[in-house]
């Protein structure tokens, strides 16, 4: 039996405090670690070798911190990193420990949402290029219809805190004229990237009329519930409490004052050293 530890939650920056906020609201009893690579952000437009190497050893330091479990809250580290970690890492290095990603609990429940079987994808140029989530609904959903956007300037428009000006709505709403040109029958539209839930209000803006917004920060804390309901051995291995810890690779007063955009409440982190 493995000693009981928190619940490990990890992104390359700020995105997955939205994914980590709703596992939070969902399961409060559990401790958890947060921790965001920001000193080697943005990871949407690095290679696939350089995005698991980062990810695996970020990995790794929340293992050292006793996390048991840990979710990668990131969309281009669930596309580039998860499946290597999981099939050829946590067996030679971890075989008790899991790691989940967003993209899976998103792809299992998409086709209940859509009617007319078009889903469209807003996402980095990394996830894009993966392919991930046509891959990942096509399992589920094989008749479904999956449309992907790159919006490669929405990331950096938020962590620099410009996304509420005319120049960030100009971009938000040429890169949504692109998605619904390749088909106007999309009637579900996922952000698949989790700083893109800032972004609602003014995405709702100009998506057309009954078009559902699909965030995937409920979806991954229902998923993870029912993860942990029907693995006891794993849930017994998540320490209960009430302790909330926030690291970052980056500068700790930055992380700080962002992150509190993210998570609507003040944050205090320390720095992890790679």
């Amino acid at each position: 039996m493995m000693k009981s530890g928190p619940i490990g939650i990890f992104d390359s920056g700020y995105g997955g405090l939205t994914v980590f906020k709703e596992i939070v609201q969902r399961l409060p009893q559990y401790n958890y670690i947060y921790l965001g690579d920001n000193a080697r952000v943005p990871y949407g437009t690095r290679s696939f070798e350089t995005v698991y190497k980062y990810t695996w050893e970020c990995v790794r330091h929340l293992f050292a911190l006793d996390c048991n479990l840990v979710v990668l809250a990131c969309n281009t580290a669930s596309a580039k990193a998860l499946r290597t970690i999981q099939q050829n890492d946590l067996p030679h290095h971890a075989p008790s420990r899991r790691v989940l990603g967003v993209i899976r609990p998103t792809a299992e429940v998409i086709g209940m949402y859509t009617k007319t079987g078009k889903v469209g994808i807003l996402a980095t140029q990394g996830t894009v290029s993966s392919e991930s989530y046509v891959i990942e609904i096509k399992k589920f959903f094989p008749d479904l219809q999956v449309y992907q956007e790159a919006c490669p300037l929405w990331v950096p428009l938020i962590e620099n805190n410009e996304f509420r000006t005319p120049g960030a709505e100009y971009f938000i709403r040429k890169d949504l004229e692109s998605l619904f040109a390749k088909n106007p029958d999309i009637d579900t539209v996922v952000l698949a990237c989790t700083h893109y839930p800032l972004l609602t209000d003014i995405i709702n803006k100009y998506l057309p009329a009954g078009v559902s917004l699909i965030s995937q920060g409920k979806l991954v804390a229902d998923s993870l519930a029912d993860y942990l309901g029907r693995h006891s051995d794993l849930r017994a291995c998540c320490s209960l409490g009430d302790s909330r810890r926030f690291f970052t690779t980056g500068a700790v007063p930055d992380f700080d004052e962002k992150a509190s955009l993210f998570l609507g409440s003040e944050v205090q982190s320390a720095q992890l050293l790679l």
